[in-house]
């Protein structure tokens, strides 16, 4: 019984590459603006359980927090203090190649205690 062999060309792993390495490059360049929302969230979820009660010790305290997380995407005057709630939303653009870019909306609420 002969057994069949799969067998790869070059031009087939050479595709296969540029197709890895171009999914690469686009999540290297996504990831830091992903790890920014994530430290958003954290900073707006931390001030929504902290008590603060005015519009202006949550803007002040967020901008506390985003610059020892080293949040440059969002200030606090940026934030959308509501009783109750705390909100942001924004568009970050995240240039690709020559003139291609990524347009990425966040949004972001947290209910106050």
């Amino acid at each position: 019984m002969r057994k069949r062999q799969l067998v790869i060309s070059l031009s087939g792993l050479i595709m296969g590459a540029a197709i890895l390495i171009a999914l690469a490059v686009v999540g290297m360049k996504l990831a830091p603006s992903y790890i920014e929302i994530f430290a958003i969230k954290k900073a707006v979820n931390a001030i929504a359980t902290s008590g603060s009660t005015s519009a202006g010790e949550i803007r002040k305290s967020f901008d506390q927090r985003a610059s020892v997380d080293d949040i440059s995407s969002v200030k606090g005057s940026d934030l959308q203090v509501e009783k109750g709630s705390i909100a942001v939303n924004y568009r970050k653009e995240v240039p690709l190649v020559a003139n291609v870019s990524f347009y990425i909306d966040f949004s972001v609420s947290a209910q106050t205690k």
